[in-house]
């Protein structure tokens, strides 16, 4: 038994008391906070919208544009003082780095889902994309990718999965089509990094060369860690291929063209995808004449792409990198399904973003039942003195309108 006897409670105490006893109903009154918000010291709730992708590794520069253009649009959308059923809200990004690897991918993915955001801008990569959607089509969190154009990302039947730009096979077919009628070549090789961005390309370009009546003389294979394609390269030299096409990112097709040179090898290097700054500063003189179909138009050729270029470099003082404009439209959409249905609500978002028909900056965005951009837009590009120059506009609003 305890020596310790009972003193009356003191002023303090009192008040103590009476401050607990007055929290509880409140603390009652106010349990789980509603999916993807958070009240800050204003009482303005705080709904999260995720964005994941690569922001270490080779590729970092490329998900720190993505971020950046994210975060462009999270700006536009809060300099409006939006409302959540007449409550002031907030949008804020959360980001994380999926290392352009798909078992990170699956980690930060779950991440994104345990802090409740209500959307999710990413991945950049179609190796990670595929594994994440799983893990946000079990949360029904719609995720929206800027940059994955492997057709499988879509194909998977997941109603929570939505790109914003055109696919490979469409890149492909164009890119086969283009080595045979524009290109005329004769004795085509391909290299295909084994990766799902650059095999997917690899495999819709054949189709599109053997479709036109082209033929393939050699298929090369390395991986995505490949640094030295002298073997392929040689091999690819001996079948005397005057086109060539590269399945991979821009910073291997940089080492490609560089042993091209070293080796002497005349034919037009093709890829899709990776029309970067980086790869013709990597890539040095030899990038002249490169040709590259990108999905998308080019900036100076967007909606709103003026506008967001003057924005990109007054807040960031650097260019655009690649694929921000359509990090910018990913996280607008979500901001959009969100104002439109007045609730975050997941499940709701995800049937939101399904029924949109909005202008971007890149263009109209709406997509099919797979999550496919409808009308998606492509152009080919030329590296002219060091700068990439465009070839043809194919696809989207432009070619509708010509015809």
């Amino acid at each position: 038994m305890s020596n310790h006897t009972s003193k009356p409670a003191t002023p303090f105490y009192k008040l103590l008391t009476l401050a607990l006893s007055a929290a509880v109903p409140l603390l009652a009154a106010n349990p789980v906070q509603a999916q993807g918000t958070s009240p800050d010291a204003n009482d303005t709730r705080t709904i999260l919208i995720g964005i994941a992708g690569p922001l270490t590794g080779p590729s970092a520069r490329i998900g720190k544009d993505l971020e950046n253009g994210a975060q462009l649009a999270i700006d536009d959308a809060n300099a409006k003082h939006p409302t959540l059923n007449g409550k002031p809200v907030k949008f804020a990004l959360t980001s994380v780095d999926d290392a352009s690897d798909p078992r990170t991918a699956v980690t930060v993915a779950q991440q994104l889902v345990d802090q409740h955001v209500v959307g999710v801008v990413g991945h950049w990569n179609t190796g990670c994309s595929i594994p994440a959607s799983r893990v946000y089509n079990a949360a029904h969190i719609p995720e929206i990718a800027p940059a994955s154009t492997g057709h499988q990302y879509t194909l998977q039947g997941y109603d929570t999965s939505f790109r914003i730009m055109g696919h490979d096979d469409l890149s492909g077919a164009i890119t086969g089509a283009y080595a045979v009628k524009t290109l005329k070549g004769k004795s085509i090789g391909v290299i295909d990094d084994r990766t799902a961005f650059g095999s997917g390309l690899a495999t819709q370009f054949v189709k599109g060369v053997e479709v036109n009546g082209g033929t393939i003389a050699a298929h090369e294979y390395v991986d995505d860690k490949t640094i030295d394609f002298s073997g392929v390269l040689t091999a690819l030299k001996a079948k005397h291929v005057d086109v060539l096409f590269f399945g991979g990112l821009d910073t291997e097709e940089a080492q490609v063209v560089r042993r091209m040179k070293q080796l002497n090898i005349k034919a037009t290097l093709l890829g899709a995808g990776g029309t970067s700054h980086t790869f013709v500063q990597l890539a040095g003189a030899g990038a002249n004449g490169v040709i590259a179909l990108e999905p998308g138009r080019p900036l100076e050729e967007m909606p709103g792409g003026k506008q967001f270029d003057a924005a990109y470099r007054a807040r960031y003082h650097h260019p655009v990198e690649l694929h921000a404009p359509f990090a910018y439209d990913a996280a607008a959409t979500l901001v959009e399904a969100v104002e439109k249905t007045q609730s975050t609500d997941p499940a709701k978002l995800t049937a939101a973003v399904h029924a949109i028909s909005r202008q971007g900056v890149t263009g109209t965005i709406a997509f099919d039942e797979q999550g496919n951009l409808r009308n998606p837009a492509f152009t080919i590009f030329k590296v002219v003195d060091g700068e990439w120059k465009i070839e043809k506009l194919l696809g989207g609003e432009t070619a509708l309108a010509s015809k």
